[in-house]
């Protein structure tokens, strides 16, 4: 049981208890009904983001002692799914929201959770993620961004070239260096309210897919509370392995598998009609394997989520492990691949009418070119190389 010692109060459990009861199908009909003009004018989906606000969902992972729903890590898993099923861009504008609540949840002050997280749990906090950099790419753990202040204030003057939903954030968790930092590996990560900044666009989002979630650059400058540092100062390291990469990495792979899935199931549902049985032949071999391979990657990658998360969840699991680490990379690396090309392969069996068009009812375009962004996001290329140098430390090859 985790608990939050605080002066003059008792300790407060803030271990996870069951998900309130919410009804996911409003959510979803909302996602369904804007996804294709989300997707057509690159926009973020407004609507959606009110229906998540006024479902509490926002506050999923938010304990109930804070007025949340009280949700595990697993509940987020399945709720950015399903709603990847509908809509890329909303699983993973979900997934990445829920990753900053956790990092407060996990890291944050008792000063910092009792101001943020009632907020959050009442809908009234969607937080974006500011952690790239336009001189150190997606990579987390160094920043080029001075932070200067006083006793009182944190000075922030950041630009960043890629903030999910930044346009339409209540609150941000910022990466700059550590005050008075020696070197660029010395980060520490701030909260910061819309109100205490000014939130400056730098440029547009047009990109191939991911397009609702509005990515575009920003520059935030302003002045922020001291005491509003999650973690300690230039330990952003800790944050980011034992919160902030696991879920980044889960969430994320949940969403492509939500993705892949429902074109899987929008496929099998279209050749299952009665007029596409009447003219294609259901025992072709070649139609059998290519959906067996399909549903052979989804498995596969469903599996390695499950057993990453139950990993991760342990009570006595250290997620900073070499094994631990190696294992959450490769769930990204492989849900990435497995789940992009089971998408191909799906484009591939519908043909050019149904596979290929963009006005095609299967969707399969849209989730082509939505999950052909996953080996990019935090590229794959640099997990590789991480879990290569982690291989040549562990001589007995365990497993987490």
């Amino acid at each position: 049981m985790t608990t939050i010692d605080r002066p003059g109060h008792m300790a407060q459990d803030i271990s996870p208890k069951p998900t309130a009861a919410v009804s996911l199908e409003p959510i979803l009909a909302s996602v369904r009904n804007h996804a294709a003009r989300t997707d057509h004018e690159a926009v973020f989906p407004a609507a959606v983001l009110a229906e998540l606000r006024r479902s509490r969902l926002l506050g999923l992972l938010v304990p109930t002692a804070y007025g949340g729903l009280g949700g595990t890590l697993t509940d987020m898993l399945e709720t950015a799914s399903s709603l990847s099923r509908e809509c890329m861009s909303v699983g993973m504008i979900f997934a990445m929201h829920c990753q900053q609540v956790a990092a407060v949840i996990h890291h944050g002050s008792d000063r910092l959770r009792d101001e943020l997280l009632p907020v959050i749990a009442r809908g009234d906090l969607y937080l974006a993620s500011v952690t790239t950099e336009a001189g150190t790419g997606g990579h987390l753990l160094t920043s080029d961004t001075p932070l200067t202040g006083d006793p009182e204030h944190l000075y922030i003057d950041r630009t960043a070239p890629v903030v999910t939903g930044g346009s339409h954030a209540d609150g941000f968790l910022i990466t700059t260096q550590a005050p008075n930092a020696v070197s660029p590996h010395q980060v520490s990560l701030i909260y910061a309210h819309r109100s205490q900044i000014d939130v400056l666009p730098t440029g547009d989002w047009n990109p191939l897919g991911m397009r609702g979630t509005d990515s575009r650059p920003l520059r935030l400058r302003g002045s922020v509370p001291a005491h509003q540092v999650v973690g300690d100062h230039g330990c952003f390291r800790d944050v980011t392995m034992r919160t902030f990469a696991p879920f980044a990495h889960l969430g994320w792979s949940s969403c492509w598998l939500g993705t892949a899935s429902g074109a899987l199931a929008r496929t099998v549902s279209w050749l299952r009609s009665p007029g596409e049985r009447r003219k294609r032949n259901m025992k072709s071999e070649l139609l059998l394997s290519r959906l067996a391979t399909v549903r052979q990657r989804l498995e596969t990658t469903h599996a390695l989520i499950q057993h990453a998360a139950s990993v991760y969840q342990a009570a006595h699991h250290d997620p900073a492990t070499p094994a631990a680490q190696m294992l959450l990379n490769t769930v990204k690396v492989m849900a990435s691949e497995q789940c992009f090309a089971a998408a191909d392969e799906l484009v591939e069996l519908a043909g050019l009418r149904h596979g290929y068009m963009r006005n095609a009812p299967l969707a399969l375009e849209r989730a082509w070119r939505d999950l052909r962004s996953a080996s990019l996001n935090y590229g794959n290329d640099r997990l590789r190389l991480a879990n290569g140098t982690l291989t040549l430390m562990d001589q007995e090859v365990g497993y987490a």
